[in-house]
């Protein structure tokens, strides 16, 4: 009988009823609680609370039942509006309460003129009023007025609490977030769209005043990454109606697009002089700091992001900037609290990334006075740039301004570290097969950093040193001696191969090296892996070293498998379940989407700064540029993790190819090309009692797996070839959807 009951519980749940979409929506905001949070609560995904909201899905059990009951509590709290038009109008706000109790007001006020001076008074004097916190969920609550509503429907708004409130289980410095998209209703009034679907009405009505009450009472920010790091500075995103409400362009000239930022003599740069703001070098442009100097351990630095201005790239942010402010806030928002608050492009934030989780410097412990000094920080790369080895030194660096002005350095003095590019002809059984299908390896240079041994202070230049495999450094050494037709694939077990169907791990174009040249260690120690000996010349080894990029690599892995998990695609998934959730992903949830797409941008391009080069400004070769005077100027450890993922990804292609007798077709970079039988990585990857070949590809979302990158036919293959009369096109530049715009030049 008691499963009878059961039965006709579970019955009556998978019906309860539930109030209208609005009013949902309506219950949730009245109690201040974010979509986020009643997606964790019910274990469901956000869109999923954003669908029944907005009416386009409707719950089902389990979550239908417990979804009813949140929402019957909250209408016990907030009973809905007299008036039964304003939920489908607009959304009332929760009630605050000073300390003393007040009948209900309207949060949100008309704005009207004023000068600057009175408002920056006005939030001054907001600043300094009584303290203004949430009523408690249980507290009783007087009846509700409707705002009225307007023509254009407005998303809810609230003013900022004052510094004093504090929100459980946040810093109570940053309880509304590490950023806001500023924006400008049809009203004219300014709004800020911070995360979670929090929006603050914004009294400032010019540059400077925003500034000050981002500082004073926004609430804005996030909390540092490491111990001995600093707090992120709060982000202002400027929409192209908060930069006309401001007095900005909307768009900047081609001068000015050239030069990164607006005259010097713009008037809203003058209103920051004239307020004791001060500007960074690069002056008032897309990705603006609006400081001043520090005050003991308080900072006052706002960044600015404008969209319009081309601060966010569509090659790493997609249409993020088209999107509605309080989407662009979701996506800024998530990346920001899964990788850190934008400081710049993706490239800029992957390198602040690595200083922010490993400081240069800390606080001593106290001397004899009490007192406590800055200090080195063990394990970061100090506050001071190094030199670099001459032979890790890219083209027109001032150590080698006494070479010719058009010498052209070889592989003997020059380190050249990079990414494959590598293909070849197919043989006659390859041309037999039908497809050509593409595997591209996750986030591989996360993974090349990954546990990495790196550098951390100046080289060391020894002669005829003995190899150290655990040793970071840069080494002349003559490699052309290994063989890949007999190399050792395990302990005691070599392995026969046809060296001709394969690419050299020593070189990015996969050729043979002729003689002696400079290497990073992983790719020496390959050479040893390999079976065979080695004997540098010399060597720039750095003795004080450390894996640095360990906790670079753990956030951003961790940014990007959280991410992916939201958007269906999780870790532990079997390879062909794997396959079909990678399928489409994008369109599940294309905001998240943008978000993976940043963190991956984000990899590669924190890897490319540590070897930036010359931007204009007059430079000369010979000459210092900019980017020298960064201690995170360290071409060698960029060398070392490029040269250990592609280290990584030949180790792969052996393993296979010992396997299966299956050589690659083409690579590039992280993509490789096989000829199948099948459109599927599973026609041609291989298994031992049902798992992946040890060593091997295997299929999988974890950085270092594999997943499906493409498949063309073999016929496609060979007629683009042809067509372009190239017999070794890299046909994995194209593989992803077969559109092949030019010759194939190795750019």
């Amino acid at each position: 009988m008691s499963e009878l009951f059961d039965r006709i519980d579970a019955l009556v749940a998978s019906r309860s009823p539930l109030p209208p979409p609005a009013e949902r929506k309506r219950l949730r905001q009245a109690h201040g609680l974010t979509l986020d949070e009643v997606a964790s609560a019910l274990d469901v995904r956000r869109a999923t609370v954003s669908g029944w909201e907005a009416g386009k899905t409707e719950p089902r059990p389990p979550e239908r039942d417990a979804y009813a009951r949140m929402l019957k509590q909250l209408a016990e709290l907030y009973p809905a509006p007299t008036n039964s038009a304003a939920p489908e109008q607009d959304t009332v706000v929760p009630e605050t309460f000073t300390s003393e109790p007040a009948p209900a007001r309207e949060v949100r006020t008309a704005a009207a003129p004023v000068s600057e001076a009175a408002a920056t008074s006005a939030t001054e004097n907001t600043q300094t009023s009584a303290p203004v916190a949430p009523a408690p969920a249980a507290a009783s609550r007087p009846a509700r007025t409707a705002r009225p509503s307007s023509a254009s429907r407005r998303p809810v708004a609230r003013k900022a609490a004052p510094a004093a409130t504090a929100a459980g289980g946040t810093d109570p410095r940053f309880e509304n977030g590490p950023l806001a998209v500023v924006d400008v209703d049809a009203d004219g009034q300014v709004l800020a769209y911070c995360t979670g679907g929090l929006v603050l009405e914004v009294p400032a009505k010019s540059i400077p005043s925003l500034v000050e009450w981002t500082l004073k009472e926004a609430k804005l920010g996030a909390p540092k990454l490491s111990g001995p790091g600093k707090d992120a500075d709060p982000l202002l995103v400027l929409t192209e109606a908060a930069l006309e409400r401001f007095g900005l362009p909307v768009a900047l000239t081609d001068e000015e697009r050239h030069a990164g930022r607006i005259p010097e003599g713009h008037k809203v740069i003058k209103q920051l002089v004239r307020a004791e703001w001060k500007l960074t070098k690069r002056g008032f442009g897309p990705w603006a700091r609006i400081y001043r100097p520090a005050q003991g351990s308080e900072r006052a630095c706002v960044q600015l992001c404008i969209p319009s201005w081309n601060a966010l790239d569509t090659r790493h942010w997609g249409e993020a900037r088209q999107l509605p402010p309080a989407e662009l806030a979701r996506v800024l928002g998530m990346y920001a609290s899964r990788v850190m608050t934008p400081r710049g492009s993706t490239a800029v934030t992957g390198l602040e990334l690595m200083t922010a989780l490993h400081p240069p410097t800390r606080a001593s412990e106290p001397d004899a006075d009490g007192k406590r000094h800055s200090e080195h920080n063990p394990g970061s790369l100090g506050k001071d740039p190094v030199d670099c080895a001459p032979c890790e030194a890219p083209d027109g660096h001032p150590l080698l301004k006494e070479l010719p002005r058009f010498h052209v350095r070889g592989p003997a003095e020059k380190l050249f570290e990079e990414a494959y590019d590598w293909a070849r002809p197919m043989t006659d059984a390859e041309c037999l097969r039908r497809h050509l299908v593409g595997i591209d390896v996750n986030m591989a240079f996360a993974a090349g950093a990954n546990g990495l041994n790196v550098g951390l202070g100046a080289p060391t230049h020894v002669t005829n040193p003995v190899f150290d495999p655990k040793l970071p450094g840069s080494w002349l050494v003559d490699l052309s001696h290994v063989d890949l037709s007999k190399v050792k694939v395990g302990k005691d077990k070599w392995a026969d191969l046809d060296a001709n169907l394969l690419p050299s791990p020593f070189t990015p174009k996969g050729e043979r090296p002729e003689g002696p040249a400079w290497y990073a260690t992983p790719t020496v120690a390959y050479a040893v892996e390999l079976g065979y000996d080695v004997a540098p010349v010399e060597a720039y080894v750095r003795y004080e070293n450390g894996r640095y990029l360990d906790g670079w690599y753990n956030r951003l892995r961790d940014a990007f498998l959280a991410t992916m998990a939201d958007l269906g695609v999780d870790a532990d998934m079997a390879p062909a379940d794997f396959l079909a959730a990678m399928d489409g992903y994008r369109s599940r949830d294309p905001e998240l989407a943008i978000v993976v797409s940043a963190v991956k941008a984000t990899v590669k391009g924190g890897l490319g700064k540590l070897r930036e080069r010359p931007r204009g400004e007059g430079w000369r070769p010979g000459e210092p540029w900019r980017a020298l005077s960064r201690p995170t100027w360290r071409p060698d450890i960029r060398a070392a993790v490029i040269s250990r993922t592609r280290i990584n990804l030949h180790r792969k292609i052996v393993k296979h190819a010992a396997f299966t007798g299956q050589y690659p077709v083409a690579v590039l970079s992280d993509c490789v090309v096989y000829a199948a039988n099948g459109t599927s990585p599973l026609d041609f990857l291989p298994c031992r009692d049902g798992k992946p070949l040890p060593g091997g590809f295997k299929l999988g979302i974890n950085p270092g797996l594999v997943k499906h990158e493409g498949t063309q036919s073999v016929l496609w293959g060979e007629e683009v070839r042809e067509r372009f009369n190239a017999p070794e096109l890299n046909l994995a530049r194209y593989i992803k959807d077969g559109t092949v715009t030019d010759v194939d030049n190795g750019e």
